[in-house]
C-alpha cells in the first residue's frame, strides 16, 4: 500500500490522528478492565461498551451540528473537549464510583461519533475519490495496528499505576490532536446554509441514505451485522477467565491478535475494494469477522489467537469499505449528517446487542452467544454477496507522499 500522505496538512492530520487513536487503544480497553477489577463482573465490563454506543441514539443532531462548521475547525474543538471529558476519571477510587466510568464512556461516545464525521468531511476534501479507500486504509490500519501493543501498555499501566495515569495519558493525545490539526494550512470555506426547516435539516442524512440504493443496502447489512458484534464485548471476557482461565488483563493479549489481523487488512483493503467493489468487501470483511468468531469457541489458545487475528482483518476490511462507499455516495454539504445518521442505524442495534450480552452472558453459555454472532455476520454478508454489482469494480489509486 502507498503512503496515505499527501503534503504537509495530509501528514499533520494523520499524525495528530494517531497520536489520539494511540490513547483511545489505551482507555477503551482500560474502561472496561477497570469496571471488572472493582466490581469482578463480567455484565458490568461489558456494559462499558453499551455507555460508548448510547450516544450514538442522538447523532443525528450532531451531524447537523458538524456540518454547521469548517471541519478542520470542529475537529479542533472536538479534541479539545475530549481531553477535558476525561478529567472526571480522577474521582474514581472504588465500586461505588463505577457509574462515573460509565458516565465518561458515554462522553467518549459522543467524542467518538464527532470527530469521526468530521473526519469523513475533512478527508473528503484531502483527498481525490478515486484514493479514497487508500487513505481509509491507511487511517484503518493505523487505528487498529495499535490494538498490538496499545492494549498491552493500557493493560500494564493500569496494573502499575491505575486508571488515573491512563486517563491523563489519554488526554494529553487528545492536546497533541488539536494541536497538530491546528497547525493545518487548509482553508475552508463556511458550510452553506440550506435555508430548510430545522427538522428537514436534521433528518437530510437519514433520507439520503433511504434514497440511495447502494448506501441502503449498505446501511441494512450494517444493522444485522451490529445487532450481534456488540455481544462479543461481554463475550470476550467470557473467553479468557471461563475459557482460558486466564486474568482479566489477558484481554489485551487477544486484542493484540485482532490488532495483527488489523494490520493486514488495512494494508490490502484498497487493493480489494479495487478488485472487487465497495459491498463485495464489505461482505468478504463481514464474513471473515463472523468465521474468527467461530474459531473461538474451541477452549484452545492457539484457535482463539487465529479466531481474534481473523476478526481484526475483518472487520477492518468492513469498515474501510463502509467509509468509503459512504464519502463516495454523499454530497460534501451533508457529509456529517448522513455519517452521523449510519452510525445510528449501526449503533442502534449494537446497543442492543450490547445491553443483550451483558444480561446473557451470565445466563447463557458464551460458546452459544458466538455462534449467534456468526450467524448474525454471515447473513449480512450474503444480504451484501447479493447486491455487489451496484458497486463496479475499479482499481484502487494509491496516494503518494510527497
Amino acid at each position: 500500500m502507498g503512503a496515505p500522505l499527501r503534503g504537509r496538512d495530509m501528514r499533520l492530520l494523520f499524525g495528530g490522528l494517531a497520536v489520539s487513536m494511540f490513547g483511545d487503544s489505551l482507555m477503551l480497553l482500560v474502561f472496561a478492565i477497570w469496571v471488572k477489577t472493582l466490581t469482578g463482573s463480567n455484565s458490568a465490563a461489558g456494559l462499558v461498551l453499551l455507555f460508548v454506543a448510547l450516544p450514538c441514539a442522538a447523532a443525528p443532531l450532531g451531524g447537523w451540528l458538524v456540518d454547521r462548521f469548517p471541519r478542520r475547525r470542529f475537529l479542533i474543538g472536538a479534541n479539545l473537549a475530549s481531553a477535558l471529558m476525561l478529567l472526571p476519571l480522577l474521582a474514581v477510587h472504588g465500586r461505588d464510583d463505577v457509574w462515573i466510568i460509565y458516565l465518561v464512556a458515554a462522553l467518549y461516545g459522543i467524542s467518538w461519533v464527532a470527530i469521526t464525521s468530521a473526519l469523513n468531511g475533512l478527508l473528503k476534501e484531502l483527498v481525490a475519490e478515486e484514493a479514497l479507500a487508500t487513505a481509509n486504509g491507511a487511517l484503518q490500519t493505523v487505528k487498529e495496528g495499535l490494538r498490538l501493543g496499545g492494549p498491552l501498555v493500557g493493560a500494564a499501566l493500569f496494573a502499575t499505576l491505575g486508571g488515573t495515569a491512563v486517563a491523563a495519558i489519554d488526554a494529553a493525545t487528545f492536546l497533541a490532536a488539536a494541536a497538530s490539526i491546528a497547525a493545518m494550512r487548509l482553508r475552508e470555506r463556511s458550510p452553506e446554509r440550506a435555508g430548510l426547516h430545522l427538522w428537514d435539516e436534521m433528518t437530510a442524512g437519514l433520507r439520503h441514505l433511504a434514497a440511495e440504493p447502494v448506501l441502503r443496502r449498505a446501511m441494512t447489512a450494517g444493522a444485522i451485522a451490529w445487532l450481534v458484534v456488540g455481544l462479543i464485548e461481554s463475550v470476550s471476557f467470557a473467553i479468557v477467565d471461563q475459557g482460558l482461565h486466564r486474568p482479566p488483563e489477558f484481554i489485551g493479549v487477544l486484542a493484540s491478535a485482532q490488532g495483527a489481523g488489523c494490520i493486514a487488512a488495512g494494508i490490502g483493503a484498497a487493493r480489494i475494494i479495487g478488485r472487487v467493489g465497495e459491498l463485495a468487501a464489505i461482505a468478504i470483511g463481514l464474513a471473515a469477522f463472523g468465521t474468527g468468531c467461530g474459531l473461538c469457541i474451541p477452549s484452545v489458545l492457539t484457535t482463539v489467537l487465529a479466531g481474534k487475528a481473523m476478526a481484526g482483518a475483518g472487520i477492518t476490511l468492513a469498515m474501510v469499505g463502509f467509509a468509503t462507499v459512504l464519502q463516495k455516495r454523499t454530497p460534501q454539504p451533508l457529509i456529517g449528517r448522513v455519517s452521523t445518521a449510519a452510525e445510528t442505524m449501526t449503533s442502534g442495534p449494537q446497543t442492543i446487542s450490547l445491553a443483550a450480552g451483558a444480561a446473557l452472558i451470565s445466563l447463557l453459555d458464551y460458546r452459544l452467544l458466538l455462534a449467534t454472532i456468526v450467524l448474525g455476520m454471515l447473513t449480512a454478508a450474503v444480504h451484501l454477496w447479493s447486491g455487489r454489482r451496484l458497486t463496479a469494480p475499479a482499481r484502487a489509486a494509491a496516494v503518494s507522499c510527497e
